[in-house]
């Protein structure tokens, strides 16, 4: 499957200027590409006042998200602010080529920076079915979070999408190919750059893991697309070799 990552500066709290800016990277992407990923609260940046910019499952992002999927043939997922049940979320979106959603909402809430008081914790994990490949979503601050992350699903592909700072941009380079190696999965994080309003910086870095810790698409800290193919039949052989999800532990988080 070949797969796109958009690491972008985000216009502050505007989703018309970032939904004209995303648009015209995704119409430059190759029609063989099947999956692309967007930053964090992609429309918006990193924003504790959801109330000013959230949108609703109806609004105009998740219809403009169909529409590009439909017209590219591919699915994209990324995280907005969306109000649901008169709660926030940082809601993760994965839309299928069919115009087809499901979400995950982001457990782990970054209590740094009060987001636990704005922004209600999601309370389940979602691994998405698309094109024979099991993908499980995941945001930001669930990276430090090894165990939520665990794969005993069998997933193939775990997604993290961030607004992750410079000031702990080693901390992302390190987890990210920690996730992949304990799990034996592809790993992709999309992180943005740019300076947010509250001042902090950000530097991009984001990659493609292999099952085994190995850089398929490598950090950097400039505006790009990364474009790259994870071969699902590679890493089944890996994971037929080494056997180490065999002797993972069982157990069951109570929500």
């Amino acid at each position: 499957m070949k797969v796109a990552l958009i690491q972008s500066s985000i216009v502050w709290e505007n989703p018309e200027a970032n939904r004209a800016y995303f648009e015209e990277k995704i119409n430059a992407i190759a029609e063989d590409v099947k999956l692309i990923v967007l930053p964090e609260m992609f429309t918006t940046g990193f924003t504790m006042d959801p109330a000013k910019v959230a949108e609703t499952m109806q609004g105009e992002t998740v219809s403009w998200l169909q529409t590009l999927a439909k017209a590219k043939n591919a699915a994209i997922t990324g995280s907005v602010v969306i109000e649901d049940n008169s709660n926030f979320y940082n809601r993760m979106l994965f839309v299928f080529p069919s115009g087809e959603i499901q979400h995950y909402d982001k457990r782990h809430l970054f209590t740094l920076a009060g987001e636990d008081k704005v922004y209600t914790m999601g309370n389940q994990k979602l691994i998405v079915d698309y094109l024979g490949w099991k993908i499980c979503l995941l945001v930001c601050y669930d990276l430090r979070f090894p165990v939520f992350s665990r794969n005993v699903e069998n997933y193939d592909l775990l997604i993290y999408v961030a607004s992750w700072p410079k000031t702990r941009i080693k901390a992302w380079d390190t987890l990210l190919a920690a996730r992949a190696i304990e799990n034996m999965s592809y790993t992709i994080g999309v992180n943005r750059i740019g300076v947010d309003n509250n001042g902090y910086e950000y530097v991009g870095h984001s990659q493609v893991v292999d099952g085994l810790g190995e850089y398929l698409v490598a950090p950097v800290e400039s505006e790009a697309i990364f474009i790259t193919s994870l071969d699902q039949s590679k890493l089944i052989d890996v994971r037929k070799k080494l056997n180490f999800l065999n002797d993972r532990d069982s157990f069951e988080i109570k929500y």
